[in-house]
C-alpha cells in the first residue's frame, strides 16, 4: 500500500469525530495515531461529552492531544439529540470519519455536502443498522438507511456490517472491515498479573470457597442487557448449587434493579465499575460469563479470560456477536432462565466440555486484537484517500 497524501501532495489530514470518548477507545486512538504517522497521515480526534443519561455509565476516557468541544443536547421523545461543534482549523481535512447515528445532528451538513470542500472525503464508522432497535423497519431505521450511501467510504465493525451495507447497495470495494476490538494484550497482562491475594480478596467478598462456581457479568447496566433474566437464571443455578456466586461488574441506569435483587440474595454481588488489575481479578475467580442480553465488545474480555460466554439468540446484540461461535467458544440459548441455567450447569458437570470451550475462547482472543483493528483502519484510510470521492450516490 502506498503512502497517503493530501490534495496538494503533502501529509494527509484525517479527522475522526466521536460525540464522546469512551475509555476503551483510548488505546485504539493512541495506536492508530502512531500507525497513521508512519504512513504520512496526520490523525486528529474530535470529541465532546456524554449526555447526562450516558454519564451514568461512567465510561469516559481522556486523550491529551484530542480536540475537545462542547456538545449541545436536546432531549426529544427520550432521545438525546446531539450537536457537536467542529474545529474550524480542521475544515480542510482530507477525510472526515463520522459515527453513524441518526441523533448526531452535526453529521447532516457533512452528509448533505454542505461542509465539504472539493476533494474532501467523508466516511461512516458504524454498524450499518441500529441493532438495538425495537422497530427495525420503522421510520428511524429507514431514515438511517437513506444516508448509508451518502458517504465515500465505510469503516464497518464486522463482516456482518459489510453484508448489511452491500444489501443497501454500497460498493464493496469502498468498505473496510475493522473487526472491532479492545486492548486484549493489556487485559491478558492484567489477568496474568493477578496474584493469590487479589483472588482471595474477591472470594472473601463473595463469601465463596476456592473452586466454587462463580459467574461474572461485566458491562453497562441498562434494559437491553436483560438483567431480570440474568437474576432469574442465577436463582435457578443457586437453587441447585448453593455454593454458586454471581459478580456483576459495571454501572448504568439499571443499577438499582441489581442492587434491589442483591438485597435479598446474599450470593449476588454488585461490585461496580472495575478496571485494569481489579477487573482482571474478578475474571480470574469466575468460570463463566453470563450475558443474557445484548453482547458487544465484552465478548473479547470473556475470550481473553477463557470464560465461556452464555447469551441468548434474540437479544439485540452488537455486531461483535459474530465472534461467538455456539458450542465452540461460547453458548447461545433461548431467552429463558431455565435454558441459561441449564447451559451453565452443564459446564459445571462436564469438565471436558468446559475446558474445550475455554481453550477455543482463548484462541479466538488472538484473532480479534486491537493491533489487527489498527492495521485494518490504517489500510482503509489509505485506500479511501487513494480513490476519488464518490459524489451523487443514492440508495439502491
Amino acid at each position: 500500500m502506498g503512502r497517503a497524501v493530501n490534495r496538494s501532495g503533502g501529509r494527509a489530514r484525517v479527522v475522526i469525530a466521536q460525540h464522546r470518548l469512551l475509555h476503551y477507545r483510548v488505546a485504539l486512538f493512541e495506536r492508530l495515531r502512531a500507525a497513521c504517522a508512519e504512513h504520512r497521515v496526520e490523525l486528529h480526534l474530535v470529541h465532546g461529552q456524554a449526555s447526562p443519561y450516558e454519564a451514568l455509565k461512567r465510561d469516559t476516557g481522556q486523550i491529551a492531544w484530542a480536540d475537545t468541544v462542547r456538545n449541545r443536547f436536546l432531549r426529544v421523545g427520550g432521545v438525546d439529540l446531539v450537536w457537536q461543534p467542529y474545529p474550524a482549523a480542521l475544515r480542510d481535512a482530507d477525510l472526515v470519519v463520522l459515527i453513524q447515528e441518526n441523533r448526531l445532528l452535526s453529521n447532516y451538513p457533512w452528509l448533505l455536502r454542505l461542509r465539504t470542500p472539493p476533494g474532501q472525503r467523508v466516511a461512516f464508522w458504524g454498524h450499518g443498522r441500529n441493532l438495538q432497535s425495537t422497530a427495525p423497519t420503522g421510520l428511524r431505521e429507514r431514515w438511517k438507511r437513506w444516508f448509508v450511501n451518502r458517504v465515500d467510504w465505510w469503516f464497518a465493525y464486522t463482516d456482518s456490517t459489510r453484508s448489511l451495507l452491500r444489501s443497501d447497495g454500497f460498493p464493496d470495494e469502498r468498505i473496510s472491515v475493522l473487526n472491532n476490538a479492545i486492548d486484549n494484550d493489556r487485559f491478558v497482562q492484567d489477568l496474568a498479573a493477578v496474584g493469590a491475594a487479589s483472588m482471595n480478596s474477591c472470594l472473601e467478598r463473595l463469601g465463596a470457597e476456592p473452586g466454587a462456581p462463580i459467574g461474572v457479568y461485566c458491562g453497562s447496566l441498562y434494559p437491553d442487557k436483560r438483567l431480570d433474566l440474568l437474576v432469574a437464571a442465577a436463582d435457578l443455578v443457586h437453587a441447585e448449587r448453593p455454593d454458586f456466586r454471581l459478580a456483576v461488574i459495571g454501572d448504568g441506569p439499571s443499577r438499582s434493579q441489581l442492587t434491589e435483587a442483591a438485597a435479598t440474595r446474599p450470593w449476588l454481588h454488585c461490585v461496580g465499575v472495575q478496571r485494569g488489575a481489579d477487573k482482571a481479578a474478578w475474571f480470574r475467580v469466575a468460570n463463566a460469563y453470563l450475558s443474557p442480553g445484548a453482547v458487544g465488545l465484552h465478548v473479547l474480555d470473556a475470550f481473553c479470560a477463557g470464560l465461556p460466554m452464555i447469551t441468548t439468540r434474540d437479544a439485540r446484540h452488537g455486531p461483535e456477536i459474530a465472534y461467538l461461535e455456539p458450542e465452540r467458544n461460547g453458548f447461545v440459548v433461548d431467552a429463558d432462565a431455565r435454558a441459561i441455567a441449564d447451559s451453565y450447569l452443564a459446564l459445571l458437570r462436564d469438565a471436558a466440555l468446559h475446558q474445550r470451550v475455554r481453550t477455543a475462547a482463548v484462541q479466538d482472543a488472538g484473532r480479534y486484537t486491537l493491533d489487527a483493528m489498527v492495521d485494518n483502519f490504517v489500510t482503509g484510510i489509505e485506500r479511501c484517500l487513494q480513490m476519488p470521492p464518490m459524489r451523487g450516490v443514492r440508495p439502491a
